[in-house]
């Protein structure tokens, strides 16, 4: 039968290879004590399987509190499990929970982070991955030689659906090509999401209409699940090509039924990301993270920005967007979706780093706060993706672009240069 594994960064006092097995019988066949009924050709058939042991480095204290011994040294090591595919079958929920499940609680760990996750080919032919990725986005939006680019209706909350409707006037009328609700909006009382989507696709189509070139715009469905289907049919009927979820609140199973569906795009959010990843010890990686949202079909997948408004390193974010265009399955793209605090003064070393334009690049407050308006926004960020893939520095582009300069002028001083971006402790290890 085939396996599937999962690679972890452990922290224990103990030795790490019991630490291991410990590990790997709470996640199949065993428990805190032998019990009746597992036998050894019960174990030989279920038991997950410890495939190998990598010794990293020891520490003089605990990452995480809980452990249950106090020791003078924990030493870190890589771990890959394997299971077999009988204990679970090709069932999502049931395989997270099994390369999850209880680990992060085991008193034998002071540190646990899932970074990596392997299947088999056979998963391909059971998952329908993403139905539209890279190159999907690029036939919806007609973009094809340069990065998606787009802005975030904001305020994020507060505007009516004819609000929002004419800042969409504006933004297409200046040549943007990707717009999304925020993950704060979906559907409020002041803006009821079936009326928003027809004051913005009514938008949206006449200026298809007139200059064919159809913007994409990701509605916010997150919802309840019958509640996310009617508001799916009501992006379809008013000729919309996009649909936004929030990963992690409305989980593996919901966002699977809403892209198996297969007839939008869907734009995955991983808003509540710092809190299963910001503890370098702790929680899943996100090689691991979009593999699972790859398996469940999202076609585009948030992974932070350079210099951006959070926590997360540059090196951390380079990394994300790097895992994101490995093909899975030989195939199976993800577009990376490059926002927070994004403007276009990130774009050279954005490109200088991932030599890619395989991207949707985001830019909220840094096109619709341009002191010269979002439309000049817009420009500024064209052009500075112009010079990024010219292989010309900032200091070179701001020459060739006055709307370029005036972000400059507005933006620079709100870089987060002042952020520690060297390489977590985590990315040290496991590189």
């Amino acid at each position: 039968m085939e396996r599937f594994s999962a690679t972890y960064l452990i922290e224990t006092p103990l030795d790490i290879a019991a630490a291991a097995e410990s590990l790997a019988g709470e996640q199949s066949s065993g428990t805190f004590v032998s019990v009746p009924g597992e036998t050894a050709a019960l174990k030989e058939r279920f038991a997950a399987r410890v495939e190998s042991i990598r010794e990293i480095e020891e520490c003089s204290s605990p990452s995480l509190p809980g452990c249950s011994a106090n020791a003078n040294s924990y030493r870190r090591a890589e771990v890959v499990v394997s299971w077999s595919l009988e204990n679970v079958g090709y069932n999502l929920p049931t395989i997270v929970s099994t390369v999850q499940g209880n680990l992060y609680e085991m008193r034998q760990f002071s540190g646990l982070k899932l970074v990596d996750l392997e299947f088999p080919p056979t998963f391909s032919s059971h998952f329908n991955g993403p139905n539209f990725g890279i190159e999907g986005s690029r036939r919806l939006t007609g973009i094809q030689d340069r990065p998606l680019l787009g802005t975030i209706i904001k305020p994020s909350v507060g505007m009516s659906p004819q609000e929002t409707a004419e800042l969409v006037r504006t933004l297409a009328e200046a040549g943007v090509d990707f717009i999304k609700d925020d993950e704060l909006m979906a559907d409020a009382p002041h803006s009821p999401f079936n009326e928003r989507v027809a004051e913005v696709m009514r938008v949206i189509n006449d200026h298809a209409d007139r200059s064919g070139k159809k913007i994409m715009f990701a509605f916010n469905l997150s919802d309840e699940m019958d509640r996310m289907l009617d508001h799916y049919d009501t992006v379809i009927s008013h000729g919309g090509t996009c649909a936004m979820v929030s990963l992690n609140s409305v989980g593996i199973a919901g966002v699977k039924k809403i892209c198996d569906r297969g007839k939008l795009a869907i734009h995955g959010h991983r808003n509540g990301w710092g809190m299963l990843n910001r503890h370098p010890l702790l929680g899943i990686d996100f090689k691991a993270y979009q593999k699972l949202w790859r398996l469940v079909g999202v076609d585009q997948i948030h992974v932070n920005g350079l210099q951006n408004k959070f926590c997360e390193s540059d090196d951390s974010v380079i990394r994300s967007i790097k895992a994101c265009q490995e093909p899975m399955f030989g195939g199976w793209e993800i577009l990376p979706v490059v926002s927070s605090g994004q403007w276009g003064g990130q774009a050279p070393e954005t490109y200088r780093q991932t030599q890619s334009i395989d991207l949707l690049y985001l830019a909220g407050g840094g096109i619709l706060a341009h002191p010269d308006g979002p439309s000049e926004g817009v420009k500024a960020l064209q052009q500075a993706w112009e010079a990024a893939v010219a292989g010309l520095s900032l200091e070179e582009a701001i020459v060739e672009s006055p709307a370029l300069l005036r972000s400059t002028e507005k933006f620079s001083k709100h870089l987060c240069t002042g952020l520690d971006q060297t390489p977590t402790s985590q990315g040290a290890l496991v590189q």
